[in-house]
């Protein structure tokens, strides 16, 4: 589904199998995994019950953090500021039962915060190689 800031999709894998081809697909575009997020688990060590909208159904949620070193340099090197935005993230999560791979829009998000034609560039290239992982992740 492409929302204004969103590009996310559905996949039948299972839960287990999106984390493990993310992870492949990520690593297979010359991206680097930072940290991985897991919000059940943070949930559950900080004692913080997660309402799910269907009892019976735990909702799940990761985030990845990713990033290409050389693409937040130049980013960097031609807006500092931007470090606020980096690194990129991809969620895998589950929502209404069915299993979606999505993020923010790298491009949309640059776009709202900086004027500069090269860093707008990067984002594109960025948007258009994390939007391929997410496709080939739910395939």
């Amino acid at each position: 589904m492409h929302d204004f800031m969103y590009y996310f999709a559905s996949t039948s894998k299972s839960f287990e199998q999106a984390l493990k081809d993310l992870t492949k697909n990520v690593k297979a575009h010359g991206y680097s995994i930072l940290h991985v997020h897991d919000f059940a688990e943070i949930f559950k060590t900080k004692r913080v019950v997660f309402d799910a909208k269907d009892p019976g159904f735990q909702e799940l949620c990761q985030v990845f953090e990713v990033c290409n070193a050389s693409q937040a340099r130049r980013v960097m090197e031609n807006d500092m500021r931007l470090n606020m935005a980096l690194p990129c993230r991809i969620s895998v999560y589950t929502e209404n039962r069915k299993v979606k791979v999505g993020m923010l829009s790298p491009q949309k998000l640059i776009n709202q915060l900086s004027d500069n034609a090269v860093v707008k560039e990067i984002a594109r290239e960025v948007d258009a190689t994390l939007r391929q992982v997410i496709d080939e992740t739910v395939r």
